[in-house]
């Protein structure tokens, strides 16, 4: 026994050496020249902070006046972040990815209206891309927000010290038993399921929800998980918290860590009601948050399944650093790395190129209805400190060294 976990020791450390994020000919290879060259274009406009909020605007205005630019759209920005507008459409990037051996996580990004139409379409969508996963090995996770099923005034009010009022309590009562035909779905069919995060002042009732549907169907494995946004000042706590409770109520814990989504949402209503930031005031804290929260997982490795949804490169190499001490094989089944398609292909295709279980969340919708999820992308590429910079970069050195082959 203690040979083979030499040798497992001894392989990993030889796979951490071999993994580089700076391999771009990795990163790209299942790029074409053309394909290769369009991404770059795409991100060195991406690049320009006034034109990205420039032509924002415009798109705005023209799919308002319903001029014909979604072929245009279709073919750039859409085709860079999103699968297609159906799940078939979706069928060629999930082979493609799952040719280089990363999975493909369906996310039906359309930001309906909150009715009972727009509630029964989110859930039948879910439903979907449930089964798909179940047939297709190649998708190791579904994933729906709380708000796709809930009226956000009701989770919102659920949270309050006052509670639902009486007249809404049907309402929610209705929503949730939506939220329960999914998971059941997912635990039936053996789907892994990510409950994604949203804003502060709906988070803890969306806690509430998904640790009851933990326990309910958590039992035998991870099969719902929670999203901890690690801005939060809380959530390391909360994360530790939720630890130590699933063991001491027997059921698995789902973990999706995140740094967080909703950074300005969240500092403008703070500050519009005056009351104390809930984020941290620097990175640097988010960092050693996100970073304690991956260790927290990997030293209850047993009970806790876990994926990392980040573009951080230190933070994956500590991962896969962590791993390698301890003696934890790259394709751990409790253990996964995840990122945006079409974004950071320099950590999805060499992490799994060097054997570890990598994701993409692949998007997929109307274009006119992904447009929302598609702006935020814009403008957080170009909001965050050199991140457009960055893939444009490794864009740029793929390009020079295909020149120079």
């Amino acid at each position: 026994m203690q040979a083979i976990s030499k040798s497992m020791n001894k392989s990993t450390a030889s796979t951490i050496q071999q993994l580089s994020f700076e391999d771009t000919q990795i990163a790209f290879a299942s790029k074409s020249n053309f394909q290769l060259k369009k991404a770059y274009w795409i991100f060195a406009l991406m690049n320009q902070n006034w034109l990205v909020k420039l032509g924002t605007f415009f798109i705005k205005l023209f799919l308002f006046l319903h001029f014909p630019i979604k072929k245009l759209i279709k073919s750039t920005i859409f085709e860079q972040f999103c699968g297609g507008e159906t799940i078939q459409e979706c069928k060629e990037t999930i082979d493609q990815l799952h040719l280089v051996k990363i999975g493909t996580i369906l996310d039906y990004s359309v930001e309906g209206e909150e009715n009972e139409k727009s509630f029964q379409h989110t859930k039948l969508e879910i439903l979907k891309t449930i089964q798909k996963a179940h047939e297709n090995q190649a998708i190791p996770y579904a994933v729906f927000k709380m708000t796709g099923i809930f009226q956000a005034e009701l989770l919102e009010e659920f949270q309050t010290e006052a509670g639902l009022a009486e007249e809404n309590e049907a309402l929610f009562q209705h929503s949730k038993e939506i939220l329960i035909e999914i998971c059941q779905a997912a635990y039936d069919l053996q789907v892994r399921l990510f409950v994604d995060a949203e804003e502060s002042w709906i988070q803890n009732t969306i806690d509430t929800l998904t640790y009851e549907m933990m326990e309910r169907f958590n039992q035998k494995q991870a099969v719902i998980f929670n999203t901890f946004q690690m801005y939060r000042v809380d959530m390391l706590g909360n994360l530790t918290k939720a630890i130590e409770v699933a063991q001491n109520n027997h059921y698995y814990l789902g973990v999706k860590l995140v740094r967080g989504a909703y950074l300005e949402k969240e500092r403008q209503r703070a500050h519009e009601e005056e009351y104390s930031e809930p984020l941290h005031k620097e990175k640097e804290h988010t960092d050693h948050d996100f970073n304690s929260g991956m260790l927290a997982c990997l030293d209850n490795i047993e009970h806790v399944h876990f994926c990392i949804g980040t573009h951080n490169e230190l933070s994956c190499k500590m991962l896969v650093e962590e791993m390698g001490k301890r003696g934890i094989a790259p394709q751990h089944t409790n253990i996964y790395f995840a990122q945006l398609l079409g974004m950071s292909d320099n950590i999805s295709y060499n992490l799994a190129s060097a054997g570890y279980n990598v994701a993409k969340y692949v998007p997929y919708g109307p274009v006119e209805s992904v447009m929302p999820y598609l702006f935020r992308r814009a403008e957080e590429n170009s909001s965050i400190a050199g991140q457009t910079s960055r893939e444009f970069t490794l864009l740029l050195n793929e390009v020079k060294r295909r020149k120079n082959a």
